[in-house]
C-alpha cells in the first residue's frame, strides 16, 4: 500500500534561513576582523587601545630622552620601558626623531601653556635641579641638554624650544634690550642646567634647590624687573624691583 506523502505547510526555505543568517553574521564579524586588521574601520576598544600605547610610548621617550639624550635612548629602550613591541613605536610616530620632535613639542610648549611668565624661571629651574621623580614638563629642558649636538633636526628643536622661552621671559622686562636680558637670563638658567644634568657637578648636585632659586632669582633682579625673588628660609617671595630700588 502507497506511503502518502505529508506536504509541509511551511514555506520553501525556511529551514535553512537559521543557518544561512548564523553564516551571513559570522562572516561579517570576520570580514569586520579582517578590514580592521588591513587598516580600515577601527572597532572602539582597539581604538582606545592604540591611544594608550601612543601615549606610554610618549611617557617612556620623555623619561628615557631626559635622562640619557637623544642619542643613547634606544628605540629597543623606549619600547621596553613602555612595554610594547617596538614595530609600535613606527606605526604610531613613523622614526625616533619624529617621535622626540613630539616630546620636546608637547613637554615644553606644554610647560610654557600652564606656567605663568614670572614663575616660568623658577619652574624650568628647579626641574633641571629637583631631585627624584619628576613631570613630563619638569623634564622638558633637561630633554634639550641632553641631546644637544644629535643633528641638525635636533638642534633645530632645540633652538625653537629656547627662543620660545626667551620670548616669555623677556616679558617680564620692560627695557628696550630685553629680549638681550632674556637671553642672558635663559643662558644661565641653561648653564646651571648643564652643569647640573649633563656634567653632574657634586656641588649643584646636592646644592638644595630652594637655596639655589633664591641666589639665582636673586642675582637676576637687575636683568627682568618682574622675576619673582624667593628668599632662602623665606616663604614669601620678593618683586626683583623691590630689590633693584
Amino acid at each position: 500500500m502507497p506511503v502518502p506523502l505529508i506536504r509541509s505547510t511551511a514555506p520553501l526555505g525556511r529551514c535553512s534561513d537559521a543557518p544561512t543568517e548564523r553564516r551571513a553574521a559570522n562572516g561579517g564579524a570576520v570580514g569586520r576582523r579582517q578590514e580592521w586588521m588591513m587598516g580600515g574601520t577601527t572597532p572602539e576598544a582597539p581604538r582606545r587601545d592604540a591611544q594608550g600605547t601612543r601615549r606610554m610610548l610618549l611617557e617612556a621617550a620623555s623619561a628615557l630622552f631626559a635622562e640619557r639624550g637623544y642619542e643613547r635612548a634606544t628605540v629597543r629602550d623606549i619600547a621596553e620601558r613602555a612595554g610594547v613591541n617596538q614595530a609600535l613605536l613606527f606605526r604610531y610616530f613613523g622614526s625616533k626623531k619624529a617621535l622626540f620632535g613630539e616630546v620636546v613639542s608637547h613637554d615644553g610648549q606644554e610647560q610654557l601653556h600652564t606656567t605663568p611668565p614670572r614663575e616660568l624661571f623658577e619652574t624650568a629651574l628647579r626641574g633641571m635641579l629637583g631631585h627624584g621623580d619628576r613631570t613630563r614638563e619638569d623634564r622638558a629642558l633637561a630633554t634639550l641638554l641632553r641631546s644637544v649636538g644629535s643633528g641638525d633636526e635636533i638642534g633645530t628643536a632645540v633652538r625653537d624650544m629656547g627662543d620660545d622661552y626667551a620670548r616669555v621671559l623677556a616679558s617680564l622686562s620692560s627695557a628696550e634690550d630685553r629680549g638681550l636680558r632674556a637671553d642672558l637670563a635663559l643662558s644661565w638658567m641653561l648653564g646651571i642646567g648643564l652643569m647640573r644634568v649633563v656634567v653632574g657637578k657634586e656641588s649643584l648636585a646636592e646644592a638644595d634647590p630652594d637655596e639655589v632659586c633664591a641666589l639665582v632669582t636673586g642675582a637676576l633682579a637687575t636683568l627682568l624687573e618682574d622675576l619673582p625673588v624667593t628668599r632662602f628660609g623665606d616663604p614669601h617671595t620678593t618683586h626683583s624691583a623691590d630689590l633693584a630700588r
